[in-house]
């Protein structure tokens, strides 16, 4: 018996670039410990598993160490499958049900684009190793349901982050997001995402990291509108848009392998 998986490169058109994300879509749901150790297997920042149910798409995600409530970049490669391989049109929805609700994605000429909720920051004190572990000034700190927000005065500040992953896995949440104001004027925002504490130690582009960060830069640039880069070596573009309580992220993806997983009864 075999399971067909998919790897796609997220938010990115050129391959080996962007954020891997492994996509099984499945006859029927699996059971969870499998789906675990595919991901282990894997070894990609995040694996989903998504089948069919009625109109809509049941889909989970996992890290290699565990699952998670929300990502951006697996949506998108799951969505890019779903219209690649024929299994919806190009014209139709994708609607995903989700530990984070209803979740919707549409292609327009290449670009797909995600409806996700906003996760906006508050403020918040640093937890203890947080400052140690990254050694920066911050200009803020905040957090929300899933990560800690640390601004800091540049984009250099963030390119040239080597955090102490040992330190950043002993804090109590899923990640931490470094930001600052990006010098191109091509991107409004640059970012850098790491959650070692999920299996993560660095994340390439982080769909759901883009949640806490568009409501953040749109209360201090005054705009709802952006285009981001993350600034992991692979790197990767997003364009933002807030709307209320929702997020419009848009990106590209490109698939780069095809293959079967050989499933032991």
């Amino acid at each position: 018996m075999t399971q067909r998986i998919v790897q796609v490169d997220a938010f990115t058109a050129v391959p080996f670039s962007g954020n891997p994300a492994a996509v099984c879509v499945l006859d029927a749901p699996a059971h969870e410990e499998w789906m675990q150790r595919v991901a282990l297997e894997m070894n990609l920042s995040e694996t989903a598993f998504l089948y069919r149910d009625g109109d809509v798409y049941q889909l989970r995600w996992f890290t290699p160490a565990a699952e998670v409530d929300l990502c951006g970049h697996a949506t998108l490669a799951s969505a890019h499958v779903l219209w690649e391989e024929g299994h919806l049109p190009h014209e139709a929805e994708a609607r995903f049900i989700t530990r984070s609700g209803l979740l919707r994605a549409t292609y327009d000429g290449g670009w797909i684009t995600l409806d996700f909720p906003a996760k906006p920051p508050a403020p918040a004190h640093p937890p203890e190793g947080l400052l140690e572990a990254l050694d920066v000034e911050p200009v803020a700190i905040a957090r929300n349901d899933f990560d800690y927000l640390v601004v800091v005065a540049d984009e250099q500040a963030v390119r040239n982050l080597q955090p102490n992953l040992g330190l950043l896995q002993r804090i109590n949440m899923r990640g931490v997001i470094v930001t600052a104001k990006a010098l191109d004027p091509k991107y409004d925002f640059v970012s850098r995402f790491f959650a070692p504490g999920v299996g993560v130690p660095e994340d390439p582009v982080t769909g759901s990291a883009h949640c806490c960060l568009t409501p953040y830069w749109s209360g201090v640039l005054g705009r709802t509108e952006f285009t981001a880069f993350q600034a992991s070596p692979r790197g990767g573009e997003l364009r933002l848009r807030l709307v209320g309580d929702r997020v419009l992220l848009q990106g590209q993806a490109v698939t780069v392998m095809r293959g079967e997983l050989v499933v032991s009864d």
